[in-house]
């Protein structure tokens, strides 16, 4: 075994043997570490951001963020739902690994949540010494084991529960729920800068877990509505869309996304001010894709149709509900106004934010992911070994049943689906990204959809996934 930085913390003695395995790096790392600010919208496509190319949004803020850092364009989520992504990105592992398929419903499974015994990267900050913050939402699990402040946050500002509402929301202050009057990016926002103002002078991890853009979207602040006042927007070219309706939704939900925005420009500024800009990582991303009209849908992975004459669930995999935005800035090591290309996903987050505080992953931890700071440190060198595979399940239970398995590479992607009666999806992303053609049936793609199910298979099999070992053919 190896010693760790801080061994003496409290939390290296509750984490006992997989903190004492950190590589020797966490012993021997910078004697100044980057603060990092982690920045976690809820059902932000990628598409509702001006950075990536709407020119339609107003997200002044994130956009700058992005020419001043490297900006992927393509992120993607293991799991396009709210709870397990979370998890997911925490700990780098899949949703069978920790047992939460489905967003949680306090209601129904008050005794789920991701368990104390799973190790999450806030908890190795901490152990380094760095003061830590959760300001928002959780959706973890809402009994006391489950709790942020026992899973590597020193101090929690928010809600335990998926919902909430954007103005006057109820939050847990000081341990005691209560309702704050004030609009709920702001409230986070303010929270998140008096943290900051409180450990400028030591390593923090402030983690602020937006609740915008999810439903209900509105109201917001007269200040983000008013950019869309006059806007006609742009929606997918679906026929059978209620036009009017979904832009009414697009409009609302641009503007949800502008008050996120509006408080980014208030921390950055506020870090700027502090002089902490040069040792700050910023890192903006969200917990999945989301769709008002793609494919004749509404929300995620658990989306509902939103076409004329169409009604119930649509269980997806689609890429508008599996693709994020992802930004990071890191001053002094990401050139500004880098773009990086090659495929992460949310389990990339953990080794890559340890990785940037001048540690690494734990030797005896077992993650689903890997460090993407070789791109950040060189996105120009085409010989860094990278796999642009990626691999997602979704076990849907609230609101209907589905099980769903992908695996996507740059040109194919297949999902397989795990119900009776329903048939897999097969898309040739090179000649069809918007994924309209379903070829899992054409016969003149069987060896490809025959090929991708066995490397599909394999990858279940070595996570451990349930349906590996019973499930042998695709649809």
């Amino acid at each position: 075994m190896r010693r760790l930085l801080n061994a003496g913390l409290v939390i290296a003695t509750l984490l006992g043997p997989i903190l004492t395995a950190l590589p020797t790096s966490a012993a021997e790392g910078p004697t100044e570490r980057p603060n990092v600010v982690f920045l976690y919208t809820d059902d932000q496509a990628q598409w509702a951001l001006g950075a990536y190319g709407n020119k339609e949004i107003h997200t002044p803020n994130l956009d700058r963020l992005a020419q001043t850092g490297a900006l992927f364009r393509n992120a993607f989520t293991v799991t396009p739902v709210c709870s397990p992504s979370r998890a997911s990105m925490l700990t780098s592992r899949y949703s069978t690994q920790f047992g939460i398929a489905d967003w949680i419903d306090p209601k129904i499974e008050p005794d789920l949540g991701l368990a104390p015994s799973a190790i999450l990267w806030p908890e190795l900050l901490k152990a380094q010494g760095y003061a830590t913050a959760l300001m928002g939402k959780w959706h973890l699990g809402t009994r006391p084991e489950f709790h942020p402040t026992r899973q590597g946050f020193d101090r929690f500002y928010g809600f335990l529960g998926g919902g909430n509402q954007p103005i006057n929301p109820e939050l847990e202050v000081e341990g005691k729920v209560q309702r704050v009057e004030g609009s709920l990016p702001d409230l986070l926002v303010g929270q998140g800068i008096r943290f900051v103002e409180a450990n400028r002078d030591r390593p923090f991890l402030l983690s602020i877990h937006f609740r915008a853009p999810h439903v209900p979207y509105a109201p917001v602040p007269e200040q983000d509505s008013a950019h869309y006042d006059t806007l006609d927007p742009t929606i997918p070219d679906v026929p059978g869309l209620p036009r009017q309706r979904v832009k009414m939704l697009t409009k609302r939900y641009y503007a949800s996304v502008s008050s996120v925005d509006r408080n980014v420009g208030r921390l950055l500024d506020r870090l700027e001010t502090l002089g902490l800009t040069g040792k700050t990582i910023v890192i903006f991303t969200s917990d999945h894709g989301y769709m008002i009209g793609h494919h004749g849908l509404w929300h995620k992975g658990n989306g509902s149709w939103i076409m004329e004459g169409k009604q119930g669930r649509r269980p997806n995999m689609f890429d508008n509900s599996i693709r994020v935005p992802l930004i990071v800035r890191w001053p002094g090591v990401v050139a500004p106004g880098t773009t990086i290309d090659r495929v992460v996903s949310n389990l990339d987050l953990f080794p890559s934010i340890v990785e940037m505080t001048g540690s690494g992953v734990p030797d005896n931890l077992r993650i689903g992911g890997r460090s993407f700071v070789p791109l950040l440190r060189e996105p120009n060198n085409t010989s860094i070994p990278w796999d642009d595979t990626l691999y997602g399940q979704y076990d849907m239970h609230n609101g209907q049943v589905a099980n769903m398995r992908l695996i996507r590479t740059p040109e194919w992607k297949l999902i397989r689906h795990f119900e009776p009666g329903v048939e897999d999806e097969l898309f040739h992303l090179t000649d069809d990204p918007g994924e309209t053609r379903n070829l899992a049936g054409d016969p003149a793609h069987r060896d490809r959809k025959a090929e991708l199910a066995q490397q599909l298979k394999q990858w279940m099999i070595s996570t451990g996934d349930p349906r590996g070992s019973n499930e042998s053919t695709a649809h």
